[in-house]
Protein backbone atom coordinates (compact mmCIF):
# COMPACT_ATOMS: atom_id res chain seq x y z
CA UNK A 1 0.00 0.00 0.00
CA UNK A 2 3.07 2.50 -0.20
CA UNK A 3 2.34 3.34 3.61
CA UNK A 4 0.63 2.69 6.57
CA UNK A 5 -2.49 1.24 5.78
CA UNK A 6 -5.49 3.72 7.19
CA UNK A 7 -7.26 2.74 9.90
CA UNK A 8 -11.25 1.01 8.64
CA UNK A 9 -13.96 0.13 9.77
CA UNK A 10 -16.24 -2.31 7.69
CA UNK A 11 -19.86 -0.98 8.04
CA UNK A 12 -22.38 -3.67 6.67
CA UNK A 13 -26.11 -2.35 6.47
CA UNK A 14 -28.68 -5.07 6.90
CA UNK A 15 -32.20 -4.71 7.70
CA UNK A 16 -34.66 -7.26 8.37
CA UNK A 17 -37.31 -5.64 6.31
CA UNK A 18 -37.28 -6.27 2.20
CA UNK A 19 -39.84 -6.01 -0.22
CA UNK A 20 -38.66 -7.37 -2.97
CA UNK A 21 -37.46 -10.48 -0.88
CA UNK A 22 -38.43 -11.77 2.97
CA UNK A 23 -35.44 -10.99 5.32
CA UNK A 24 -33.16 -11.12 2.09
CA UNK A 25 -29.83 -10.68 3.53
CA UNK A 26 -30.31 -14.19 5.01
CA UNK A 27 -31.63 -15.44 1.40
CA UNK A 28 -29.57 -18.95 0.62
CA UNK A 29 -27.13 -18.19 -2.54
CA UNK A 30 -25.43 -20.98 -3.29
CA UNK A 31 -25.37 -22.84 -0.05
CA UNK A 32 -24.71 -20.03 2.34
CA UNK A 33 -26.83 -16.62 3.63
CA UNK A 34 -26.09 -13.83 1.62
CA UNK A 35 -24.92 -11.92 4.39
CA UNK A 36 -22.13 -14.36 4.43
CA UNK A 37 -20.13 -13.02 1.32
CA UNK A 38 -19.30 -9.26 1.73
CA UNK A 39 -18.35 -10.26 5.38
CA UNK A 40 -15.99 -13.14 4.73
CA UNK A 41 -14.94 -11.10 1.55
CA UNK A 42 -13.89 -8.30 4.35
CA UNK A 43 -12.44 -10.75 7.06
CA UNK A 44 -10.33 -11.93 4.18
CA UNK A 45 -8.72 -9.17 2.92
CA UNK A 46 -7.40 -8.28 6.65
CA UNK A 47 -7.68 -4.39 6.13
CA UNK A 48 -10.82 -3.39 8.52
CA UNK A 49 -10.11 -3.29 12.37
CA UNK A 50 -13.70 -3.59 13.04
CA UNK A 51 -16.60 -5.59 11.19
CA UNK A 52 -19.73 -3.69 12.46
CA UNK A 53 -23.08 -5.13 11.49
CA UNK A 54 -25.82 -2.82 11.57
CA UNK A 55 -29.72 -4.26 11.72
CA UNK A 56 -32.89 -4.37 13.77
CA UNK A 57 -33.44 -8.11 13.52
CA UNK A 58 -32.52 -10.84 15.48
CA UNK A 59 -31.94 -13.83 12.73
CA UNK A 60 -29.40 -10.87 11.06
CA UNK A 61 -27.67 -10.47 14.30
CA UNK A 62 -27.06 -13.87 15.33
CA UNK A 63 -25.77 -14.88 11.85
CA UNK A 64 -23.49 -11.67 11.78
CA UNK A 65 -22.12 -12.87 15.18
CA UNK A 66 -21.50 -16.62 13.85
CA UNK A 67 -19.62 -14.69 11.64
CA UNK A 68 -17.41 -12.79 14.18
CA UNK A 69 -18.86 -9.23 13.24
CA UNK A 70 -19.78 -7.47 15.79
CA UNK A 71 -23.82 -6.19 15.95
CA UNK A 72 -24.94 -2.61 16.33
CA UNK A 73 -28.61 -2.18 17.05
CA UNK A 74 -30.36 -0.49 14.21
CA UNK A 75 -32.37 2.22 16.06
CA UNK A 76 -35.88 2.43 14.95
CA UNK A 77 -35.80 5.28 13.40
CA UNK A 78 -33.46 4.10 11.07
CA UNK A 79 -35.02 0.83 10.50
CA UNK A 80 -38.06 1.86 7.92
CA UNK A 81 -37.71 1.40 4.10
CA UNK A 82 -36.94 5.19 3.59
CA UNK A 83 -34.06 5.09 5.49
CA UNK A 84 -30.85 6.32 4.58
CA UNK A 85 -27.68 4.44 4.92
CA UNK A 86 -25.63 7.94 5.04
CA UNK A 87 -27.73 8.80 7.99
CA UNK A 88 -26.90 4.80 9.28
CA UNK A 89 -23.35 5.45 9.48
CA UNK A 90 -23.85 9.14 10.78
CA UNK A 91 -25.67 7.80 13.69
CA UNK A 92 -23.39 4.75 14.37
CA UNK A 93 -19.85 7.10 14.14
CA UNK A 94 -21.76 9.62 16.56
CA UNK A 95 -22.36 6.90 19.25
CA UNK A 96 -18.99 4.97 18.72
CA UNK A 97 -17.18 7.82 18.94
CA UNK A 98 -18.12 8.49 21.75
CA UNK A 99 -15.99 5.80 23.52
CA UNK A 100 -13.51 4.65 20.82
CA UNK A 101 -11.01 7.01 18.69
CA UNK A 102 -13.09 6.63 15.46
CA UNK A 103 -11.38 5.27 11.90
CA UNK A 104 -9.77 7.07 9.14
CA UNK A 105 -11.77 4.93 6.72
CA UNK A 106 -15.75 3.66 6.59
CA UNK A 107 -15.94 0.79 4.28
CA UNK A 108 -19.32 -0.15 3.12
CA UNK A 109 -20.01 -3.55 2.75
CA UNK A 110 -23.52 -4.02 0.97
CA UNK A 111 -25.06 -7.88 1.38
CA UNK A 112 -26.51 -7.33 -1.96
CA UNK A 113 -23.04 -7.44 -4.00
CA UNK A 114 -22.13 -11.21 -3.27
CA UNK A 115 -19.79 -10.70 -5.69
CA UNK A 116 -17.01 -8.38 -3.61
CA UNK A 117 -13.59 -9.77 -3.40
CA UNK A 118 -10.98 -9.53 -0.75
CA UNK A 119 -8.34 -7.86 -3.04
CA UNK A 120 -11.14 -5.26 -4.61
CA UNK A 121 -11.24 -4.22 -0.84
CA UNK A 122 -7.60 -3.36 -0.05
CA UNK A 123 -6.94 -2.13 -3.62
CA UNK A 124 -9.55 0.34 -3.11
CA UNK A 125 -7.99 1.40 -0.14
CA UNK A 126 -5.06 1.21 -1.37
CA UNK A 127 -5.78 4.03 -3.85
CA UNK A 128 -8.14 6.24 -1.74
CA UNK A 129 -4.60 6.56 0.49
CA UNK A 130 -2.19 6.88 -2.45
CA UNK A 131 -4.74 10.00 -2.91
CA UNK A 132 -4.61 12.98 -0.34
CA UNK A 133 -7.41 14.77 -1.84
CA UNK A 134 -9.69 11.69 -2.32
CA UNK A 135 -12.64 11.65 -0.20
CA UNK A 136 -14.57 8.79 -1.24
CA UNK A 137 -13.66 5.63 -2.93
CA UNK A 138 -15.80 3.40 -5.41
CA UNK A 139 -15.62 0.07 -7.78
CA UNK A 140 -17.25 1.19 -10.90
CA UNK A 141 -17.72 -1.26 -13.56
CA UNK A 142 -18.34 -0.25 -17.46
CA UNK A 143 -22.23 -0.15 -18.54
CA UNK A 144 -22.88 -2.78 -21.15
CA UNK A 145 -23.62 -1.57 -24.56
CA UNK A 146 -26.83 -2.20 -24.57
CA UNK A 147 -27.93 -0.31 -21.32
CA UNK A 148 -26.22 2.66 -22.41
CA UNK A 149 -27.81 5.96 -21.70
CA UNK A 150 -28.07 6.62 -25.04
CA UNK A 151 -29.50 3.73 -25.92
CA UNK A 152 -32.68 3.91 -23.35
CA UNK A 153 -36.73 4.30 -24.11
CA UNK A 154 -39.44 6.12 -23.07
CA UNK A 155 -42.67 4.10 -22.87
CA UNK A 156 -45.82 6.22 -22.96
CA UNK A 157 -48.90 5.04 -24.44
CA UNK A 158 -48.32 1.93 -26.01
CA UNK A 159 -45.09 3.73 -27.79
CA UNK A 160 -41.36 3.82 -27.24
CA UNK A 161 -38.71 6.21 -28.77
CA UNK A 162 -35.29 7.02 -28.24
CA UNK A 163 -35.10 9.62 -24.77
CA UNK A 164 -32.35 10.83 -25.83
CA UNK A 165 -32.69 10.52 -29.54
CA UNK A 166 -30.20 13.07 -30.99
CA UNK A 167 -27.16 11.69 -29.25
CA UNK A 168 -28.51 8.30 -30.29
CA UNK A 169 -28.15 9.46 -33.95
CA UNK A 170 -25.01 10.31 -33.28
CA UNK A 171 -23.39 7.59 -31.20
CA UNK A 172 -25.32 4.66 -33.35
CA UNK A 173 -22.67 2.12 -32.46
CA UNK A 174 -21.01 1.03 -29.27
CA UNK A 175 -17.60 3.29 -30.52
CA UNK A 176 -18.96 6.57 -31.45
CA UNK A 177 -20.64 6.53 -27.36
CA UNK A 178 -18.45 8.30 -24.75
CA UNK A 179 -17.24 5.22 -21.79
CA UNK A 180 -19.76 5.34 -18.87
CA UNK A 181 -19.74 3.47 -16.19
CA UNK A 182 -22.10 2.02 -12.93
CA UNK A 183 -21.38 1.41 -9.71
CA UNK A 184 -19.07 -1.54 -8.83
CA UNK A 185 -19.36 -3.37 -5.60
CA UNK A 186 -18.22 -1.17 -2.89
CA UNK A 187 -17.44 2.33 -1.30
CA UNK A 188 -15.17 3.93 1.37
CA UNK A 189 -15.82 7.06 2.82
CA UNK A 190 -13.71 8.83 5.04
CA UNK A 191 -15.45 9.37 8.27
CA UNK A 192 -14.36 12.63 8.49
CA UNK A 193 -17.06 13.52 5.13
CA UNK A 194 -19.95 11.34 6.40
CA UNK A 195 -19.89 13.20 9.86
CA UNK A 196 -19.42 16.89 8.00
CA UNK A 197 -23.01 15.99 6.44
CA UNK A 198 -21.04 14.42 2.93
CA UNK A 199 -22.78 10.87 1.38
CA UNK A 200 -20.79 8.25 0.77
CA UNK A 201 -20.06 9.12 -2.75
CA UNK A 202 -18.10 12.52 -1.15
CA UNK A 203 -16.19 14.28 -3.79
CA UNK A 204 -13.28 14.12 -4.78
CA UNK A 205 -13.42 10.02 -5.43
CA UNK A 206 -11.04 7.73 -6.30
CA UNK A 207 -12.42 5.24 -8.81
CA UNK A 208 -11.08 1.60 -9.70
CA UNK A 209 -12.28 -0.82 -12.47
CA UNK A 210 -13.80 -4.34 -11.76
CA UNK A 211 -15.26 -7.03 -13.63
CA UNK A 212 -18.25 -7.99 -14.71
CA UNK A 213 -20.35 -10.09 -13.07
CA UNK A 214 -18.58 -8.58 -10.29
CA UNK A 215 -20.43 -5.72 -10.16
CA UNK A 216 -23.91 -7.91 -9.70
CA UNK A 217 -26.23 -6.48 -7.52
CA UNK A 218 -29.00 -8.82 -5.91
CA UNK A 219 -31.98 -7.32 -5.69
CA UNK A 220 -35.46 -9.94 -6.42
CA UNK A 221 -35.68 -13.26 -6.75
CA UNK A 222 -34.62 -13.30 -10.51
CA UNK A 223 -31.09 -11.92 -9.04
CA UNK A 224 -30.86 -14.75 -7.11
CA UNK A 225 -31.41 -17.36 -9.56
CA UNK A 226 -28.75 -15.91 -11.65
CA UNK A 227 -26.05 -15.53 -9.20
CA UNK A 228 -26.37 -19.08 -8.58
CA UNK A 229 -26.00 -19.32 -12.18
CA UNK A 230 -22.84 -17.81 -12.04
CA UNK A 231 -21.11 -19.62 -8.98
CA UNK A 232 -22.30 -22.59 -10.59
CA UNK A 233 -20.40 -22.00 -14.22
CA UNK A 234 -17.35 -20.58 -11.96
CA UNK A 235 -17.63 -17.33 -13.73
CA UNK A 236 -16.92 -15.57 -10.59
CA UNK A 237 -13.49 -16.55 -8.61
CA UNK A 238 -14.87 -17.29 -4.67
CA UNK A 239 -12.51 -19.37 -4.03
CA UNK A 240 -11.74 -17.38 -0.29
CA UNK A 241 -14.69 -18.93 0.69
CA UNK A 242 -13.22 -22.36 0.84
CA UNK A 243 -13.48 -24.04 4.14
CA UNK A 244 -15.52 -21.68 5.58
CA UNK A 245 -18.62 -22.16 7.97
Amino acid sequence: MNGAVPTAWALVPARGGSKSIRLKNLVPLAGRPLLDYGIRAVQAAGCCARIICSTDHPDIAARALHLGAEVDPRPEALATDDANVNDVARDLLARLGATAPLPEWIVLIQPTSPFLLPGQVTDLLAAAAADPEARSGQTIAKVPHNHHAWNQRDFAGGRTAFHYAAERARGYNKQLKPALHVFGNLVITRASALLAGDDFFAQPSVGRLIARPYDMDVDGPEDVVLAEALIAAGAVDLSFLDGTP
